[in-house]
């Protein structure tokens, strides 16, 4: 064979063996993708409760209308408040793994770190034993109705389309107390700012709660988060502490959100969403409007809020309660209300086992000299609403309306 040959040849066999080579890649990549796929929809449905390691699984129950919420209301509802991405319910991907070194984790598929589950868990009583006196009759009543509804809305409640998120997204509100062993999860304008001063007292930060500043209570890292510590640390609070969470009627509290944080001076708020709402929702908004911000107005404010397509995101403030703390997701021990506060944090403060001078902080931490925002103020608030705005605005916290048992508004 001549040189030409000899080169024609070995390049045909070079483009036969690359040939080879990339149908069987491609074949292997084939096949691992089906794997994948079929282990993820195995997880998928998978319809389990969770629980620690070793206790038994139950299967999840039937769906049917939540508590208070009729078949026909339902359909009336046409279900959209139930499905799609809206839904804070239904499968929840967890990694429960505590013994894995931070190598191994790395090292791991993603889908090790979800699990199937139908949730909530069963519901536990109150340990009363470090409640004194005979004066908490009422409150523990109300405590006990709310803890009762909580848990039959969510366990009636069946998803047909599954939420997959992770354990530490879910616990990113959470704050805790490791001397009293306590959790709480963060409501904005639900009395948070309070809370987290007493958090402050109860871990020996601070002898009073009075003396702690806004900026202390909010930029000063001196409380942990639950989604700082690791799986095992995570998960071994969830199963041991007393969780709470704080509540409020979902108009007062967006209400109260839009007041404190566009019509007062704000160095955040104005900047970077008010700049992007009057951008998108004023016609002929003027230039000192544009360039700084200021001056938000409630309707413009809920224009944004319901737009599918928003100039900027979420914020903590006026994201529904059921994406902030999960509730149907975690158990939590003790449900409070804002409309009851003083008396539900203190008989709370006596169930941990709190020292007992420390009483829940009566006073307004900023804008001291404004009308708390009432029943009254939300209506002349909401008069600048259309109706259909109204009705879109209660839809968007429908959730938070019926899992804590608050009335709806007259739209």
């Amino acid at each position: 064979m001549n040189p030409r040959q000899v080169f024609v040849s070995v390049l045909i066999f070079g483009v036969a063996g690359l040939l080879l080579f990339m149908y069987l890649q491609a074949w292997i990549e084939e096949q691992h993708t089906d794997s994948g796929k079929k282990l993820q929809q195995q997880l998928i449905n998978q319809d389990f409760i969770l629980s620690p390691p070793g206790m038994t699984r139950r299967a999840a129950w039937n769906s049917s209308a939540p508590p208070g919420l009729s078949k026909h209301e339902m359909a009336a509802s046409g279900g959209r408040h139930w499905r799609g991405k809206a839904d804070p319910f239904g499968v929840v991907a967890a990694s429960l793994v505590s013994q894995l070194s931070d190598q191994q984790k790395m090292s791991e598929s993603p889908l090790s770190h979800f699990r199937g589950v139908y949730l909530p868990p069963a519901l536990h009583p109150l340990n009363k034993t470090l409640v004194k006196g005979g004066n908490w009759k009422d409150v523990d009543s109300a405590q006990e109705k709310r803890r009762s509804f909580l848990h039959d809305f969510c366990k009636k409640y069946n998803s047909r389309k599954k939420l997959r998120t992770h354990l530490v997204h879910l616990v990113s509100r959470i704050y805790v107390e490791d001397r009293h062993k306590v959790l709480y999860c963060e409501v904005p304008k639900a009395g948070c700012s309070n809370w987290k001063r007493v958090l402050m007292v109860l871990n020996g930060l601070a002898t009073s709660a009075h003396n702690i500043s806004h900026d202390d209570v909010h930029y000063g890292k001196h409380l942990r988060r639950l989604d700082s510590y690791d799986l095992k640390g995570i998960y071994t609070r969830l199963n041991t502490y007393t969780k709470t969470i704080f509540v409020r009627d979902p108009m007062e509290r967006l209400v109260s959100a839009f007041r404190d944080k566009f019509e007062h001076p704000n160095s955040y708020y104005h900047p970077v969403f008010g700049k992007a709402i009057i951008k998108k929702y004023r016609h002929n908004a003027n230039e000192e409007s544009l360039k700084t911000g200021s001056g938000v107005k409630f309707k413009e404010f809920i224009q944004y809020l319901l737009d599918s397509h928003r100039p900027v995101g979420m914020d903590i403030h006026w994201e529904q309660v059921s994406k902030l703390c999960y509730p149907c997701l975690i158990n939590y021990d003790f449900i409070g209300k804002f409309e009851t506060l003083e008396e539900d944090a203190n008989y709370f403060l006596q169930l941990v086992g709190a020292p007992a001078e420390l009483k829940f902080p009566k006073f307004k931490d900023r804008h001291s000299s404004d009308e708390r925002t009432s029943a009254e103020v939300v209506r002349q608030y909401l008069k600048e609403l259309s109706k259909e705005e109204r009705q879109l605005t209660y839809d968007f916290y429908y959730l938070d309306y019926l899992m804590f048992n608050y009335t709806s508004p007259i739209v």
